[in-house]
């Protein structure tokens, strides 16, 4: 007799960059426990260097927003995949992109399992007033929630880390050979609300001028370079890599940092992925709904003032800053951050 059929998971997450970090580690436990396992990851084309060299992991890149755009376009994307034969598909997204999809799926009878995002938790988390103040199921194990579903329970031992990826020559050239250890810095986020003062940026970057850094900072589009490029000029051991790189190059940089500081964003999991050091700053947002980096402490989770602004968190994303909630970030002092920062480098 043949053989059975090894299992074959079509994982569907698209965006956003933080969420789609998050898997990794879950895949990284799940293809360990389940060795015989075949996962194939559904997400936009950009994010395939976050799954290179796991094993039993392979990538589909898929743009939804022009070529599989629609109704009809997710069919087609759906006829694309067919031939693959999942036999079980986890949708780890629950939009209504991924629900379209998943329903053709279902219509041909695969097995499949949902994130349960805990929706209502989250609001009674955010709402201002009868706030139920309390930490909520952290995503990574929503995720493997959804594996369990599908009959193979994930145990996070927090032992899954990617190794550091070898770096590029233009990236070895661009940060030099000095002896010093390397702080990754990435000050902005999606939403104002998460993002730390660039005045106050500046007062954390005098602090560590003193100390022998090599101050590397992240960020995304030309406005932010400009702004990076002003304190590259200033100090000395400051070197602003915004725009400069592709992103694989950027992320097998952040595999060699010695420590991260990040907002409530994507560069923060990024760094958590390969086990480094990940310091965040939480404004608006807070940890408690779930979106802290993977496995780092609770004293790298450095949060705005709730006494002074109780109805911290007032959004799951940071996209609502309620009237006097615009300087948040601002009860994150500086001297905070340096103290915290020079106990993990140091």
């Amino acid at each position: 007799m043949p053989s059975p059929k090894a299992p074959h998971i079509l994982c569907i997450r698209f965006s956003a960059m933080g969420d789609v970090a998050m898997t990794v580690p879950v895949l990284l436990a799940l293809t360990r426990q389940y060795p015989e396992l075949k996962i194939t990851v559904l997400s936009k084309p950009f994010f395939a260097p976050f799954f290179n060299g796991i094993q039993n992991v392979t990538f589909y890149g898929a743009d939804v927003k022009e070529e599989y755009k629609g109704v009809c376009g997710l069919f087609k994307l759906y006829k694309t995949l067919k031939p693959k034969q999942f036999t079980a598909v986890a949708d780890l997204h629950n939009v209504l992109r991924s629900n379209v999809l998943l329903s053709f799926f279902r219509l041909r009878g695969t097995k499949n399992a949902q994130i349960d995002k805990g929706r209502a938790e989250k609001k009674a988390l955010t709402q201002e007033t009868n706030k139920v103040f309390k930490p909520l199921k952290s995503t990574h194990q929503r995720y493997a929630d959804v594996f369990e579903e599908l009959g193979f329970p994930v145990d996070l031992k927090g032992e899954e880390v990617l190794p550091k990826q070898k770096l590029s020559n233009t990236v070895s050239q661009a940060l030099g050979n000095e002896p010093f250890k390397w702080l990754g810095i990435a000050p902005f986020a999606a939403h104002d609300g998460k993002k730390y003062p660039l005045e106050l940026l500046d007062v954390l970057l005098a602090d560590l001028a003193s100390k022998k850094y090599k101050i590397i900072l992240f960020g995304g589009g030309a406005k932010e370079q400009q702004l990076l490029n002003a304190f590259e000029s200033k100090y000395k051991n400051v070197v602003n890599v915004a725009g400069k790189f592709s992103f694989a190059e950027e992320l097998a940089l952040i595999s060699h940092l010695d420590a991260m500081l990040a907002m409530d964003s994507g560069n923060g999991h990024m760094a958590a992925l390969f086990g480094v050091p990940t310091v965040t700053l939480w404004g608006v947002t807070h940890p408690y709904l779930g979106f802290a980096p993977y496995m780092q402490p609770e004293e790298n989770q450095l949060k705005a003032d709730r006494e002074e602004y109780p109805a911290i968190p007032t959004s799951a994303y940071g996209n609502k800053v309620p009237e006097g909630y615009d300087k948040v970030m601002q009860s994150i002092k500086p001297k905070t951050i340096f103290n915290r920062l020079i106990q993990i480098l140091d």
